[in-house]
């Protein structure tokens, strides 16, 4: 584990994280910040002075959030992740520098759905989306110098590698819960190669467990039932956060200074998280973290999504 002098853990909040910290004149973007801890995370942003786009799939719904920030620093923007060309739109509409991008929307354990591209929802909302994303938006944060992405996996990563030989669930019976392992183990895997292509550009890339939250939106497609035994083989080193505590870590890697330059590394309870042990429910899995499959997993994504040829601006997809 990486050592850094940090002085908040599992039960610290994003309040406590970006007390005094001054983010004025630093633009934001959250996805999935209509709820949960990306509207929280938000709230943290704005509250410490940043300008925030809050990227949605309901604009209605992400209205009547922003109208309660009672801010003119808050704006809401439609995205559908799933949707290569609702990415792209959101790309083609962004002006001006971008400062902090935070890929927090996500789904979980849905019943077998399919983009009408036949890519298998969660792979494609949970990372494609992202991957999309924050490509598409690369040049902006070069602009911007010192800019950050904040990528939301879980720890429910340690369940499932990447499958590059049925990415899709075409040949293997479809589960929900190793397709859901699976996009999150692809987040971390982006990070990583994303930390390295763009550490020349002055842009930082970290990914987070953000812990077991007492009450989201996350579980709402859930049809599947609880997880099985196997992917909670520990149930007692779960413990579980409100939505303030579940934001915390992603708001330090947003705006805390404490991380300034830091890129390349899986947080968990706002520190460096240590490898996963098998039976231990924290850390993360030296699968997610292999060089060659992040390598390996940035040209599949590139080539599902046109490699610069389809509808997506891929700007500094090559570099």
């Amino acid at each position: 584990m990486t050592s850094l002098n940090i002085p908040f853990g599992a039960t610290s909040t994003a309040d406590d994280v970006l007390r005094g910290v001054d983010l004025s004149g630093k633009r934001a973007i959250v996805t999935g910040a209509s709820s949960g801890i990306g509207l929280e995370t938000a709230r943290a942003l704005v509250d410490a002075g940043a300008e925030v786009t809050l990227a949605v799939r309901d604009v209605e719904a992400g209205t009547v959030v922003a109208r309660e920030f009672g801010t003119e620093g808050v704006r809401v923007a439609r995205i559908e992740l799933s949707d290569p060309a609702s990415v792209a739109a959101f790309i083609g509409a962004w002006r001006g520098p971008l400062h902090i991008l935070v890929c927090n929307a996500g789904v979980m354990a849905l019943p077998e759905l399919r983009t009408v591209e036949g890519w298998e929802l969660q792979f494609a909302t949970n990372h494609l989306g992202h991957f999309a994303l924050a490509i598409g938006l690369h040049d902006a944060m070069t602009t911007a110098g010192h800019s950050r992405v904040v990528v939301v996996s879980s720890v429910g990563h340690v369940n499932g590698d990447v499958d590059f030989d049925d990415l899709m669930f075409e040949r293997r019976p479809y589960d929900p819960w190793t397709a859901y392992s699976q996009s999150k183990t692809a987040n971390i895997l982006f990070m990583v190669e994303a930390a390295k292509r763009w550490k020349g550009d002055g842009i930082t890339v970290n990914a987070l467990n953000p812990g077991r939250i007492s009450s989201t939106l996350l579980g709402r497609h859930v049809a599947a039932g609880p997880p099985p035994a196997s992917f909670e083989p520990n149930s007692k080193d779960v413990s579980y956060k409100n939505i303030e505590q579940g934001a915390a870590t992603s708001a330090l890697l947003s705006g805390s200074p404490l991380v300034e330059g830091i890129t390349g590394l899986y947080f968990e309870d706002c520190v460096p998280a240590t490898l996963y042990t098998p039976g231990v429910r924290r850390g993360v899995a030296s699968f997610a973290l292999n060089p060659a499959r992040a390598a390996r997993l940035w040209d599949v994504s590139m080539t599902l999504l046109g490699g610069g040829r389809g509808p997506l601006p891929l700007a500094g997809a090559r570099r």
